[in-house]
């Protein structure tokens, strides 16, 4: 049980390694306001991505039951939301309420789109 709880603090741990200041994990504030505007701001990124992925999570448990899979409690108390590498973290992004408006985007099905084979 330890062991577990000590594997969630480390995932913890490295998605705010991955997000703080390009995967370097610094503080660089020189004054108490200053690292505390910059846990404050880490914590709110932390908590956006472990919502985020709830929500998906949720969701595509949901479909997988709706779908006849039998997904178990015992199945799902293993899944976390803590993972993060389907996010891009280069780059900028904006939000707007129209985002929410619509909802969650729909799931990949599985398949690759392979582009036909060019031509000898």
């Amino acid at each position: 049980m330890i062991g577990t709880q000590l594997n969630v603090q480390e995932g913890r741990d490295r998605l705010a390694r991955k997000i703080a200041f390009g995967n370097r994990g610094q503080l660089r504030q020189r004054y108490r306001d200053g690292l505390e505007d910059q846990l404050g701001a880490l914590g709110l990124a932390l908590n956006a991505v472990v919502w985020w992925n709830t929500l998906y999570l949720d969701a595509a448990v949901s479909r997988l039951r709706a779908d006849g899979f039998p997904a178990t409690q015992e199945m799902c108390a293993r899944l976390s939301p803590i993972a993060y590498d389907h996010i891009n973290f280069l780059g900028r992004y904006a939000f707007s309420r129209a985002d929410l408006a619509a909802g969650l985007r729909p799931f990949h099905d599985g398949t690759i789109d392979a582009a036909p084979a060019p031509a000898l």
